[in-house]
C-alpha cells in the first residue's frame, strides 16, 4: 500500500557548510513508510546505472552502492573535490547576456533495476552534497523487456511513466518519495534539475519476476528475492536485516547474513517469508557463511499455505555448523505439499547467512503469477 505523498517529509534548501567533526551529525533524515521493502536498485541484485549526460565531478556508478556515502575533507583532484556520488559539472546559460541555464536544461542517468518490480517509494539521498545537491530531482521509469543499450532506452518509442514530479529537494538529506504507480518497471531515469550531485539513489518495492522465465526453469529458489521471495517479518533485527537472507549469491562478510541480539530470556528467534507465488520445495540449504562465533547453534523449517493454513514441518529442528552450507532433502510427504510461506525459526539466537529453497510453482500458483504479471502491464 502506498503512502500519502502530502505526508512525506520534505527537505530544501542547502545544509549548512561542513563544521568538522562527524560528517553525518546535521543530515536531515525522516522515518519512512517504504524503506522495509526491497531496494530494487541495490548493486547486489545486479542494478547498474547504464548511462548519464554528465559525470564529471563523481562517477555515475556511486549512486547505488550499498553502504552509506562517506566523506573525506581533505580529499581533492585534479578536478575538484572528490565526492563518493554522482556529480555533474555546473550548467551554464547560451550567452553572456543569458548566463543561466534554461528552465529545461536538466541532468540525467538511466538506472537498470537488478529486479524488475513494482516501486512504493525512492530516497534521493544527497548526503556530504551541502550546497552542490541539485535543486530539484525528477523520476521516471519504464518496463522494457531483455537488455536493452542506452541507446535502445532513448528512443522515442519507449514509453517513461512519471513516478516523481519535479520537486525541490533538501543538500545533506535523505529526500524521500512515495510511489503510487501500480505498474512493474525495468529501468529508471533519475533527472537533475539543472545539475548537481546525489549520493545515493534508493529504490524500495517489491519484486516482480517475469513467469515465462521461471516457467522456464521449472525448479528454482522459490524464496529469492530476484525470484519474488520476500521477507515478511522477523523477530529481531538489531545487527542486520532479515532480507539479507535471500540476496543472491553467497554472503561477503558477517554483516550480509542475518545476526540478531543475544538473548538473556528463554525464547529463540524467527524469520517468516513469502514465496514467489504457490509451490513446493524440495530440497533446503540453510548456509552460515561468516558466522562462526555467532552463528544459531539449532534451525528448524515449517511452511503452511495460505495466510489462515496450518503449519507443518518442512524440517525438524535440526543442529548447525558456524560458516557451512547446510543440505537438507525434506521427506515425500512435506516436499509434495503445497505452500505460499515459510518459517524459518532458529535455537536460541545468532544469524544465518542465506537460505535456499529449491522448488517449483504448482499450477495454481503459475497461474497467479502470470495474472499479477499482466495486471502489472508486463
Amino acid at each position: 500500500m502506498s503512502a500519502d505523498r502530502s505526508v512525506t517529509p520534505r527537505f530544501t534548501g542547502d545544509a549548512a557548510p561542513y563544521g568538522g567533526g562527524d560528517p553525518y551529525a546535521d543530515y536531515r533524515c525522516a522515518d519512512l513508510p517504504f524503506t522495509h521493502l526491497t531496494d530494487l536498485a541495490d548493486r547486489r541484485l545486479g542494478s547498474a546505472v547504464v548511462a548519464a549526460n554528465d559525470e564529471f565531478f563523481a562517477e555515475r556508478e556511486n549512486l547505488l552502492d550499498p553502504g552509506p556515502a562517506v566523506f573525506d575533507p581533505e580529499r581533492f583532484g585534479h578536478k575538484g573535490k572528490l565526492m563518493d556520488g554522482w556529480e555533474t559539472r555546473r550548467r551554464r546559460g547560451v550567452s553572456a547576456l543569458e548566463p543561466h541555464p534554461a528552465a529545461e536544461d536538466h541532468d540525467w542517468a538511466l538506472i537498470r533495476l537488478g529486479a524488475p518490480g513494482v516501486v512504493r517509494g525512492a530516497v534521493v539521498d544527497t548526503a556530504h552534497f551541502r550546497g552542490n545537491h541539485p535543486q530539484a530531482v525528477s523520476l521516471e521509469a519504464a518496463c522494457v523487456p531483455g537488455v536493452p543499450t542506452p541507446e535502445d532506452l532513448r528512443a522515442p518509442d519507449v514509453k517513461w511513466t512519471g513516478i516523481v514530479p519535479r520537486t525541490d529537494i533538501g543538500g545533506h538529506a535523505a529526500n524521500g518519495f512515495a510511489v503510487a504507480a501500480e505498474q512493474r518497471f525495468t529501468h529508471l531515469r533519475l533527472n537533475q534539475h539543472p545539475d548537481g550531485g546525489v549520493a545515493r539513489l534508493r529504490v524500495y518495492g517489491e519484486t516482480a519476476p517475469d513467469p515465462a522465465w521461471l516457467a522456464a526453469l521449472d525448479t528454482f529458489d522459490v524464496v529469492a528475492l530476484e525470484n519474488g521471495g520476500s521477507v515478511e517479518d522477523a523477530s529481531d533485527r538489531f545487527y542486520s536485516p532479515a532480507t539479507n537472507t535471500i540476496r543472491p549469491g553467497r554472503s561477503a562478510k558477517m554483516d550480509d547474513g542475518w545476526e540478531t541480539r543475544r538473548r538473556r530470556d528463554r525464547g529463540h528467534d524467527w524469520i517468516r517469508y513469502a514465496l514467489t507465488a504457490q509451490a513446493t520445495v524440495r530440497a533446503v540449504e540453510i548456509d552460515t557463511g561468516h558466522l562462526k562465533g555467532n552463528a544459531a547453534g539449532w534451525a528448524a523449517l515449517s511452511g503452511r499455505d495460505g495466510a489462515e493454513g496450518e503449519w507443518y514441518e518442512l524440517l525438524a529442528r535440526t543442529r548447525l555448523q558456524p560458516d557451512t552450507v547446510h543440505r537438507f532433502l525434506p521427506d515425500a510427504e512435506a516436499a509434495a505439499r503445497p505452500l505460499t510461506q515459510v518459517r524459518l525459526d532458529i535455537f536460541p539466537d545468532g544469524g544465518i547467512a542465506r537460505l535456499r529453497l529449491h522448488g517449483s510453482l504448482t499450477r495454481e500458483g503459475a497461474r497467479e503469477l502470470m495474472s499479477r504479471h499482466e495486471a502489472l502491464g508486463g
